[in-house]
């Protein structure tokens, strides 16, 4: 589902990501574990489209879509959660659940937003809500059904358990197994291996833009 190979990322005329190669077949989930700083979030934004690489590929279900336009990822299945969750605060819930269905036309938001209500109905119970009006917890669940209305194939989820109480974290785990469970692909994001240990099938440690699989049996809980 995803692939990425050789990627050379530059920001601000310095080199950020360094030949970074990745990959995660269909149903699979993938731990991205480093340090702030590390490089974790501009490989997210990377693969989103939203930076340009300066070389490397990436392929979204085989097709490659390095030089495509953000918008075309979540045409194509893609659903992104930032680690800063920019949600619209004066839009509810439910329209910031909505905004990639609008953004694409999807045609079947009606029974994809049913979906995610079935599949975290906290967030349907302050669907009238404003976001400015939630806690950070709160934001990050909805940030998650957000990713989850354009995620059908594919999902990269930065940080989702950075700064969150532990009863959520635990609550966000059960989620994030149920969305496996459908057959998804993830990319998940972490500073340590406290929550994703259970999850994950394929473990990259980034350090200094740099990637390397490891076995994760061997991780010891962190980095």
């Amino acid at each position: 589902m995803l692939e990425v190979s050789g990627l050379e990322v530059d920001i601000e005329r310095t080199r950020i990501l360094r030949g970074v190669a990745l990959a995660l077949p269909g149903g699979t989930m993938g731990g991205l574990i480093g340090r702030n700083g590390a490089g974790k979030t501009t490989l997210m934004r990377s693969i989103m489209g939203l930076v340009r690489p300066a070389g490397g590929t990436i392929r979204i279900g085989g097709a490659d879509v390095t030089g495509a336009p953000a918008h075309g990822r979540a045409r194509r299945g893609v659903g992104y959660m930032p680690e800063d969750r920019r949600l619209v605060p004066e839009l509810t819930v439910e329209e910031n659940i909505l905004v990639p269905a609008w953004a694409t036309g999807a045609p079947d938001s009606c029974s994809r937003l049913a979906w995610i209500y079935d599949l975290i109905p906290e967030i349907a119970a302050f669907a009238q809500r404003r976001a400015l009006q939630l806690s950070g917890g709160q934001q990050k669940l909805v940030a998650l059904g957000r990713a989850l209305m354009a995620g059908e194939h594919l999902m990269l989820l930065d940080e989702p358990f950075e700064g969150i109480a532990p009863a959520l974290a635990h609550r966000l785990v059960e989620v994030l197994h149920a969305i496996k469970a459908e057959g998804m692909s993830i990319l998940l994001s972490e500073s340590d291996y406290t929550h994703s240990q259970g999850l994950v099938d394929r473990l990259y440690v980034i350090e200094r833009g740099a990637v390397t699989e490891r076995p994760h049996q061997t991780m010891g809980g962190k980095t």
